[in-house]
């Protein structure tokens, strides 16, 4: 399976930051980056189609300091989360780094173990709110705007309030099959009145609207007794 959330790391140290892109990397679930200066930092969040979902940032960095870098991403709209990280304890750098618009805080040595859940934690937070944006094959998912943005075309498709559930759920499930009970219940809840073939119908009408080749899933699959996004995208 592809990996399902990328990493910026921002930090000079040359000897912790490959370090730590290897040890969140070792699952397969984070695409890691590596950035050794803000300039290179920028460099690699303005790449086409190489958008980040988590940035670890150092404060004191060759050609500036991570604050100042947090506070001008936030100034351009950027709400991806942000974790600092730096080797002072006082509590005076700690509030400067959120004031800045950072969404966490970590002192050096930390344990990776931590690390992780915190970015967990900042993912599942951002996951819920209105500034979400996901890559589903060829587009950009937009939840709150319950709408799909072709990346190359530009072209927009807008979804029913089922159906941009149907692909949060299944965006969610890391490319696993959810089950058609499963993915009922997550969307619909408990209606009696409610059934597989209702699921089965919103699942044709979204494929009718989002697979670029109509007569074959590419996208949006059938496996293991219910519905999965393709891992290979």
């Amino acid at each position: 399976m592809n990996a399902h959330h990328s990493i910026l790391i921002v930090d000079d140290d040359d000897a912790l930051r490959p370090l730590l892109a290897e040890q969140l990397g070792d699952d397969g679930v984070y695409r890691v980056e590596q950035a050794a200066t803000l300039t290179v930092a920028k460099e690699v969040m303005e790449r086409p189609g190489g958008r980040i979902d988590v940035i670890l940032l150092d404060v004191n960095l060759p050609d500036g300091d991570g604050r100042d870098f947090c506070a001008e991403l936030r100034r351009k709209g950027v709400h991806i989360p942000i974790i600092m990280m730096t080797g002072s304890h006082d509590e005076d750098d700690v509030i400067r780094g959120l004031d800045a618009g950072a969404n966490d805080y970590v002192a050096k040595p930390f344990r990776v173990g931590e690390l992780k859940a915190r970015v967990r934690a900042q993912l599942r937070l951002f996951e819920n709110s209105e500034d979400v944006v996901f890559d589903i094959g060829p587009y950009v998912f937009h939840p709150a705007r319950k709408q799909l943005t072709d990346q190359k075309k530009g072209y927009r498709i807008h979804l029913t309030e089922k159906e941009t559930a149907i692909l949060k759920y299944l965006y969610r499930a890391g490319g696993q099959p959810v089950e058609r009970d499963v993915l009922l219940h997550e969307v619909w809840g408990y209606h009696a009145s409610v059934t597989t073939h209702t699921l089965e119908t919103h699942i044709y009408r979204l494929r009718q609207k989002i697979e670029p080749d109509h007569g074959r899933a590419g996208i949006l699959l059938t496996e293991g007794g219910g519905y999965c996004l393709n891992p290979e995208m």
